[in-house]
């Protein structure tokens, strides 16, 4: 099978990163290279630095392994260059070296993931021979603010752009409203959503574009460990019982809404990883409850073991959110969940069988409590959420399914250009 040249453009990617797109981004590298590939990833550390807590340095990364080659933008003057690209949608100070990269990889496939401090819409038109993809890990496309809350205070149900980033505290973009995107969707040969909820509201915003909807995955599934085996586990990270929070210290998150809970439910422990700005209100709210631990930025072999040994995972945003990988991360470790009936989580616990639903805090309390005192129940969850990680959302499931629509793209009516002889040669090898 003769091997492609991936290049993925993205603003955010590890360690220089804050949440799930730029781990996704990674992991789809990871795991092209490992097929035969070969990845070179772009991405912007000044967006980066700008955004980022004064304390929320990067983590340290592994080497990324042979194969996968990493290109990291710094423009030497911070702030202005990423003020820049949001203002003008373009690419001001990085443009002509990721152009340079893009004509000397001479690359046959360009995913475009989240661009909006990297380059904006101004990059969609650059490798016009690669087939181009775009992976839609937040609704940036139909929204300035990324998260479709509007005001910073509801989910977005009408457009109230100009006022809403001035709420968030962004500068409004004003090529939004100059037709712009519209003219640069043009260049790009397939949009992905994250969720069949996701492409829904794309839709409903007026995205003029069809979505193809490819779920995010996990690495398979360790033959040696299994979590559903008895006697698989080992020991826990924390003395008593306990329900976990993996995510970003936002508002939009809905902490604010759980935390409370724990006033009144003893019987077992929150414990909350991760950080961010809205951290210090949260841990206001909490006060001295001594059964609510905020446990920081962990790295991913001790967030699994939390996982693991969770009664389940609470997921309560209120926004709308494209996917919600902690879900199947929680699915991969045998733990069940308990999410916010809103967003892509009903349909990924609907498909799964793998936890339960809220709308109320009575609800969520009461969800709790089930899952805590019924093992069977817990047990019976855990595994179905195991299965659905399997069978849906795991690498060997989702790659080829990748893949596949890149190659669909590539066969499709390309305006005229020449298709890439690779693929050529990967059909008839086929």
């Amino acid at each position: 099978m003769n091997r492609l040249r991936f290049c993925f453009i993205t603003t955010f990617y590890p360690p220089y990163h804050f949440g799930g797109d730029g781990i996704a981004v990674q992991r789809l590298a990871r795991a092209l290279v490992a097929r035969g590939h070969h990845v070179t990833v772009v991405h912007d550390v000044d967006a980066f630095d700008v955004l980022r807590p004064d304390t929320a340095g990067p983590l340290p990364e592994p080497p990324e392994p042979p194969g996968l080659d990493v290109v990291r933008l710094r423009s030497g003057v911070g702030l202005l260059s990423t003020l820049l690209t949001q203002q003008t949608g373009r690419p001001i100070l990085n443009g002509r070296r990721i152009r340079a990269i893009l004509d000397e990889g001479r690359f046959d496939v360009v995913n475009f993931n989240n661009i909006s401090l990297i380059g904006g819409p101004g990059l969609l038109a650059y490798a016009p021979e690669a087939v181009r993809v775009y992976f839609a890990h937040e609704h940036w496309l139909v929204c300035p603010t990324h998260v479709l809350w509007r005001h910073n205070r509801e989910v977005c149900t009408g457009r109230e752009c100009l006022r809403c980033s001035l709420a968030h505290g962004r500068p409004p973009q004003l090529w939004r409203f100059t037709g712009y995107l519209e003219k640069q969707l043009r260049h790009v040969d397939v949009f992905i959503a994250m969720s069949e909820f996701s492409r829904d509201k794309h839709r409903e915003f007026g995205f003029p574009r069809d979505m193809e909807v490819l779920p995010y995955f996990l690495p398979d599934p360790d033959p040696d460990l299994d979590p559903v085996a008895p006697g698989s586990s080992d020991e826990s990270p924390h003395p008593r019982p306990y329900f976990l929070f993996v995510g970003r210290l936002e508002r939009i998150k809905g902490l604010d809404d759980v935390i409370p809970a724990f006033e009144r439910y003893r019987d077992a422990d929150l414990l909350i990883a991760g950080d961010g700005d809205h951290g210090p209100a949260l841990k206001g709210l909490a006060g001295d409850n001594p059964r609510i631990t905020f446990l920081g930025r962990i790295d991913v072999a001790s967030l699994e073991q939390y996982y693991r040994h969770a009664i389940a995972l609470i997921v309560p945003s209120v926004c709308f959110e494209t996917f919600g990988i902690i879900l199947i991360e929680s699915f991969k470790q045998a733990t069940p969940v308990i999410a916010r009936r809103i967003g892509p989580f009903p349909e990924i616990v609907q498909q799964s069988c793998g936890g339960e639903l809220f709308d109320t805090e009575q609800e969520l309390v009461a969800a709790m409590a089930r899952l805590q005192n019924d093992v069977a129940r817990r047990e019976t969850m855990g595994a179905a959420g195991y299965e659905g990680y399997r069978t849906r959302w795991s690498e060997s499931q989702v790659v080829p399914c990748y893949l596949d629509i890149v190659r669909r793209a590539e066969t499709r009516d390309r305006a005229g250009r020449r298709p890439s002889s690779r693929f050529q040669d990967e059909r008839r090898e086929e």
